[in-house]
């Protein structure tokens, strides 16, 4: 009875998002009808007893508070101060500086979308540095993105690249890389080096190209690109001509990033949150030395932080509203019930990856997230590597990756919302153009993959 419900819950929230309702209203619906329904059949708690308020109705609010909570102070405050940095440099004609020198040579290549492939290659690079998803997308946003639309690429394409230059979480800095080396007791290096990384040269050519012919024929076949690529022109027209030394400020963040990263070894830690403030702190500086203004210099504060609510009410209560309805999903036993499912199958080795990589992918899609699936799943892989017999780094790789992969075709996923918080482009026009990229890329995983260590 209890899965059926399930069903009809999660094809609610599909139909209603795709009927163009509210969505952070249906997911938010969505999530409350699944706790409510683990708690009239299952009478699941909802949190542990130490966090209970005593009543496990009212610790579905409890949750939804500590969401908030948590998720605006450290997700959501490098989503709002990023896009309050995004503004000011809009503000004050430094993206414009930026793109009118960059583009000048960019332009020579002569095609926007070969622009857009090697972006996807450097972000997936950069990834390494920068093992957030979100961050290095809104990174790229500021950066460039006004470069990919004065070229000629559409809003939908550029922001679309960019949402997914962070779809395999390589490295050693990633969460998931560190749990899947750990679950297959290898050193997280180890498994950098000799494991993801000869894989994912292949996945990452394969997808960039796929990226090229897709949104060269998804802009070419789109009525409306023409003009959206007009409006943001025109958006860029109408900042403040600045200096060229402008150009710099879009910059600043990934150089501080970078620099004081494992890169060069640096002792210092720095983190997206701070190299925004640090830059935004710079660019005022000088801009008031430049205008001998200090009172506008301080008012001009009001554009950041305008910005930083609005990445809040469109943004941060999205990613909340995934996270509650994924979090109904697991306490109405559904993953639960998928993992069991998985341990009693007793398929062989190419068909037991199929299958975990097939779960945790659907998983990370409905879920919008790569962690929370593959932190669930994790576990599986020595128990199902040891019943096929093969090492469990060959089933935990491919599962790890693929929840990345997947994680980039859901429109509540926290970097599909974040890229699309600032470009203004609908997150669900964003994963049609990132789904057959992200497909290719998932079955040249598993073809390398099996090639290499299966």
């Amino acid at each position: 009875m209890i899965f059926f419900i399930t069903l009809f819950i999660i094809f609610f929230v599909g139909f209603f998002i795709v009927k163009k309702y509210y969505p952070q209203g249906v997911l938010f619906v969505g999530g409350f009808l699944l706790l409510c329904t683990a708690i009239l059949f299952n009478g699941t708690p909802m949190l542990s007893e130490k966090a209970s308020l005593g009543s496990n109705f009212l610790d579905i609010f409890q949750y939804l508070k500590d969401t908030f909570s948590k998720t605006t102070a450290g997700l959501g405050l490098t989503i709002m101060v990023v896009g309050g940095f995004a503004k000011y440099m809009d503000h004050i004609g430094a993206s414009k500086a930026l793109v009118k020198i960059t583009t000048k040579p960019m332009k020579k290549l002569n095609s926007p979308y070969l622009v857009l492939a090697l972006t996807y290659i450097l972000g997936q690079i950069l990834n390494i540095f920068i093992p957030s998803a979100s961050g290095l997308g809104v990174l790229l946003m500021v950066t460039v993105y006004p470069i990919l639309v004065s070229l000629g690429a559409s809003p939908l394409s550029a922001t679309a690249v960019i949402g997914t230059t962070a779809c395999l979480d390589l490295g050693p800095a990633s969460g998931n890389s560190v749990l899947a080396a750990k679950t297959a007791n290898i050193d997280a290096a180890l498994y950098f080096v000799k494991y993801q990384l000869p894989v994912s040269i292949f996945v990452i050519a394969a997808i960039a190209l796929t990226h090229y012919f897709v949104q060269k024929i998804g802009d070419k076949n789109l009525s409306y690109n023409e003009n959206e690529i007009k409006k943001e022109t025109a958006k860029a027209d109408d900042s403040k001509e600045a200096p060229g030394f402008y150009a710099l400020f879009p910059i600043i963040p990934l150089v501080i990033i970078l620099g004081f990263s494992s890169l060069f070894k640096s002792s210092i830690k720095m983190n997206v949150e701070v190299a925004m403030l640090l830059s935004i702190t710079i660019s005022m500086i000088v801009e008031g030395v430049r205008r001998r203004t200090f009172k506008n210099t301080i008012t001009d504060l009001k554009i950041v932080f305008n910005s930083m609510g609005s990445q809040f009410s469109a943004v941060i209560t999205l990613i909340v509203a995934g996270q509650f309805f994924a979090y109904g999903l697991t306490k109405v036993g559904v993953i639960d019930s998928i993992i069991e499912w998985t341990k009693h199958a007793g398929l062989g080795v190419q068909p037991m990856i199929l299958v975990m990589t097939g779960v945790i992918s659907a998983s990370s899609v409905i879920m919008g997230s790569g962690n929370a699936p593959f932190f669930a799943f994790a576990a599986l892989a020595p128990t199902v590597a040891a019943s096929v017999n093969i090492d469990p780094v060959v089933i935990a790789m491919p599962m790890q990756l693929a929840s990345g992969i997947a994680r980039s075709v859901s429109p509540i996923t926290a970097v599909i919302v974040a890229v699309c918080g600032i470009s203004g482009v609908s997150p669900f026009l964003v994963v049609r153009r990132t789904f057959l990229p992200m497909l290719v890329g998932l079955v040249v995983l598993l073809i390398s993959n099996m090639i290499l260590f299966g």
